[in-house]
């Protein structure tokens, strides 16, 4: 019973390409008569070509069929996972043209010579090239859908990440390690110098505060030196990536504008192109 329902959804799946392909060769035959049918009337004509659209639909199931549920379960692919797709499209092409033969000889009573049969396998490589071209279309979308899914996965686990890492505290220290401030990394804009001191700038709720804490900038470049979303953008500056807005060319000046707030950070040509990879 699996099995039969297993080849019901075969035959749904592919049942408008089997369709498109028999309604195709029927359309092809009947404006371009590839084989002559002079001695038939209109309506005896139209149930003619019928026949051999027909032949095809018929075939293509069998042979989809055959190989879908015997040929490719009996066998292992690993080795060689093109060759049950290459006997397929074989067997699909002899068949129909064996098929062909047959019908017009003894339905059609049609002469088969050399060229009559040159036609008539040019006609049945139609539907193993599409079925082929098919294949490997689906498979195209499915691998994209794949990566796609991968990708949101990836980017889910990179969110995470950064929200769990964003969370983290940092303590601000003076040289003599008198003073400090504490503060999560989520919450801290930007570090600017201001003579003997710095000005860390950062976000508490809805307003942006700053606190002069006495050291250097140096100094506190060792403080956060593990963690990689500070980034010096100036001899004067370090900025926290998290709330770069974008980046600004004012002539032969860069500028960075910061979320939240306004202000405008300078970038000296030196750290350009690192504050340019995360901009």
């Amino acid at each position: 019973m699996n099995k039969v329902n297993q080849i019901t959804l075969l035959i749904r799946k592919y049942f408008s390409l089997f369709l498109s392909i028999s309604l195709g060769i029927f359309l092809f035959v009947l404006f371009f008569q590839p084989f002559s049918v002079e001695g038939l009337d209109f309506n005896n004509r139209l149930i003619f070509i019928a026949g051999l659209s027909g032949i095809t639909f018929l075939l293509m199931i069998i042979v989809k069929i055959f190989f879908s549920f015997f040929i490719t379960d009996s066998r292992p692919q690993e080795n060689n996972p093109g060759i049950p797709v290459f006997l397929s499209g074989l067997s699909l092409l002899v068949l129909s043209s064996v098929s062909f033969a047959f019908y017009l000889r003894y339905v059609g009573d049609i002469p088969i010579t050399f060229f009559i049969m040159l036609k008539v396998v040019i006609i049945c490589l139609v539907p193993p090239v599409t079925f082929r071209i098919y294949d490997i279309i689906t498979g195209l979308k499915m691998h994209n859908d794949a990566l796609i899914r991968e990708r949101k996965n990836i980017q889910k686990q990179v969110e995470k990440y950064e929200e769990e890492y964003l969370n983290k505290s940092i303590t601000f220290s003076t040289d003599n390690g008198t003073d400090s401030l504490k503060l999560q990394i989520a919450e801290v804009a930007y570090i600017r110098s201001a003579d003997n001191y710095v000005e860390i700038v950062f976000r508490e709720g809805d307003v942006f505060r700053k606190k002069l804490v006495r050291t250097t900038l140096k100094g506190i470049e060792k403080q956060i030196k593990d963690y990689t979303n500070f980034i010096r953008c100036h001899r004067i500056c370090i900025i926290n990536s998290h709330f770069v807005e974008k980046l600004v060319k004012s002539y032969s000046s860069y500028w960075i504008s910061i979320k939240g707030i306004d202000e405008k950070l300078p970038v000296s040509r030196q750290y350009l192109l690192k504050v340019k990879e995360v901009v």
